[in-house]
């Protein structure tokens, strides 16, 4: 209502003030001229006060409908009024969220990205924003990583390297040209995390001759597809990783836990206003269905009647001890108590996967095979990730269903 009550009155002005410079050239071609500008306008009205009132009382009657409407908007959501008056909606020149200092030719041709990421193993340069990038670089990493990443390969290199793709689009092709290899090229890699979800640091790759291609400079990777404004996440910004935030955080705060894990991202299309999603969460430690109305505003994306207070830590109380007090205290505590292999299964594992980070483990499965490692936590499918060290400078990753799992051991106490 109040939005057409606002165009309603933006219009009657509009029409007023269209009528009252036709009326100005009616009267002559200087008059016309002169009341493009708003001085010699008013002018125009105060001289010609009989011929141009008719104009003026039109334009004057568009400012009730408009002042009404900005008051009912006020009224009822007066972030929005303040985001019209603060001309936010005005198109703006974004400056770059990431640091790309690399530089070099693909394919022969400049290659300057704006675009990278580092998820699931993959690293990915790109240049462009549409569909298909006008150029890229993706490099198929063969383990996902954690942290910090240190990687070199040269040409004679053998084994299992990571997978490099170039790809490009001819401005006279609908689909982009691609070209792979899993060896005899240089890559350097040298990348260290940056809070809250980056990694930054050298980028150096060069293809053999016939591949035309070099990059080398600094590069800054987003590690997953969440973006922050001001340390707190952007809920505005258009990705499976917000709505899987915007949901979690629903969640925890409607059952007033901590103890929430979504076992995926919701799978949407963009861009879009509003959604209506199924998941499925374990809410401590209860795997429990959900069908949620996801809606956008200017504050971004939220769960529609979502009215739960925000969700406050749990006091804890440091008791004040003397040494001599806390000494007979740690005696009587039996050493058993301490040892997290009492009471260890695999449900524990799934429902607190934390407490048994970086210990190490030993899993059978129904083929007879046996994985042994430190344990890595659980992947976006609610798999078991159980890493170990080889021989060289590598380490074997396991991804194990827990329906694969006979037996689950923890070998650290």
């Amino acid at each position: 209502m109040e939005a057409l009550l606002i165009l309603g009155g933006l219009l009657l002005i509009l029409a007023g003030a269209v009528w009252l410079i036709s009326l100005a050239f009616s009267t002559s071609l200087l008059w016309g001229l002169g009341s493009l500008l708003p001085p010699l306008t008013l002018a125009f009205v105060f001289s010609h006060w009989r011929v141009a009132r008719k104009a003026l009382i039109l334009s004057c009657l568009g400012f009730i409908p408009l002042i009404v409407g900005l008051s009912l908007l006020a009224s009822r959501d007066a972030e929005r009024l303040e985001a019209i008056f603060s001309l936010r909606w005005l198109p703006t020149q974004v400056e770059p969220d990431l640091a790309m200092g690399v530089r070099g030719e693909l394919n022969g041709r400049r290659f300057a990205p704006q675009q990278g990421e580092l998820i699931n193993g993959v690293l990915n340069l790109r240049e462009g924003k549409g569909f298909f990038a006008r150029q890229e670089v993706t490099i198929r990493l063969r383990d996902p990583i954690e942290g910090a990443l240190r990687i070199d390969v040269l040409p004679d290199d053998i084994g299992a390297l990571p997978e490099v793709e170039i790809a490009w689009l001819n401005p006279d092709q609908e689909l982009p040209e691609t070209r792979r290899l899993d060896r005899g090229y240089t890559l350097h890699l040298d990348l260290q995390p940056v809070a809250p979800n980056k990694l930054r640091g050298d980028f150096h790759l060069v293809l053999p001759p016939q591949f035309d291609t070099s990059i080398t400079g600094g590069i800054e990777l987003y590690t997953d597809r969440l973006r922050y404004l001001n340390g707190q996440v952007d809920r505005r910004h258009d990705s499976r990783d917000t709505l899987a935030f915007v949901i979690e955080d629903y969640l925890q705060r409607r059952h007033a836990s901590r103890d929430v894990a979504l076992q995926s991202a919701p799978v949407v299309t963009f861009p879009a206003e509003e959604l209506e999603v199924e998941v499925q969460a374990q809410v401590k430690g209860e795997m429990q269905a959900f069908t949620l109305p996801l809606a956008k505003n200017e504050q971004g994306w939220h769960v529609r009647g979502d009215d739960y207070p925000p969700l406050t830590e749990p006091a804890v109380e440091t008791p004040v001890t003397t040494t001599k007090a806390a000494e007979p205290v740690a005696a009587t505590v039996p050493q058993s108590s301490l040892d997290r292999r009492l009471r260890f299964s695999m449900e524990q594992v799934l429902r607190t996967p934390d407490r048994y980070q970086h210990l190490l483990m030993r899993a059978h499965t129904e083929r007879g095979g046996v994985a042994e490692g430190r344990f890595a936590g659980l992947d976006s499918e609610g798999n078991l990730i159980i890493r170990r060290v080889i021989s060289g400078p590598g380490e074997a990753t396991y991804n194990l269903a827990p329906g694969e799992i006979v037996l689950l051991e923890l070998v650290d106490p």
